[in-house]
């Protein structure tokens, strides 16, 4: 079953495409369903990616295909071309803006980067789920090729796989981006940069909030 917003959203998206052929921009599916900010946008159209109802087409940074709807009980009906000679939606190509956080460095806790900055960050680098952004401080992770001043894309989450990149808060107190790993009943967090040595915590000690998705560079 589909939330409210999100059947709103996909019966928005399925007749913008049928009488324009074109995707609906984020902006304007964000007016469309009266939302304050295209991240909540984002949020409904990943979950109804999740759930089947759409497709990112790929190789573009924004164009969306409805493959199925929910019929008057509920129910998911597959949606196919009329007459098999419709022509294929063209691509509507996005930005969306992502929380900044600001710098990622020693001593600072994430909540106490929170403000209104945002970045925009073409939605094709971005999958499902709830991203922001940092700005990268320091040389540590030199060798994964993450430089001083980046932009690192985060997934939000609050768990993490051996060998992934993640935004790692210590103590309640530091945050760090580094190389999750498991070490007995210890956790190490990793640098990529020969120049450090790794990070040893006991599990309470380091609180995971978010996974590395991507970088955005400025030259």
């Amino acid at each position: 079953m589909l939330t409210r917003k999100q059947h709103e959203l996909l019966l928005y998206i399925n007749e913008h495409l049928s009488d324009t052929g074109v995707s609906p921009s984020f902006e304007e599916m964000k007016d469309a369903l009266d939302l304050k900010s295209k991240s909540g946008v984002h949020r409904l159209i990943s979950a109804l990616e999740e759930r089947g109802f759409i497709r990112r087409l790929p190789n573009r940074a924004r164009a969306l295909e409805v493959l199925r709807m929910p019929d008057a009980r509920g129910l998911a009906t597959a949606v196919a071309p009329a007459g098999g000679s419709a022509p294929p939606p063209r691509p509507a190509n996005d930005i969306l803006d992502i929380p900044l956080h600001g710098r990622i460095a020693a001593g600072t806790p994430i909540e106490a980067l929170q403000g209104t900055d945002t970045l925009p960050v073409p939605a094709a680098l971005l999958g499902p789920g709830e991203h922001y952004a940092l700005e990268v401080a320091g040389d540590s992770m030199v060798e994964e090729g993450i430089l001083d001043g980046d932009f690192a894309l985060i997934r939000r989450q609050d768990t993490a796989r051996d060998g992934e990149i993640v935004v790692a808060l210590v103590n309640n107190e530091e945050a760090t981006l580094k190389t999750f790993r498991r070490e007995g009943q210890m956790v190490r967090l990793d640098p990529a940069n020969r120049q450090y040595d790794p990070q040893r915590y006991r599990p309470d000690q380091v609180q995971i909030q978010g996974r590395l998705a991507g970088l955005l560079r400025r030259y």
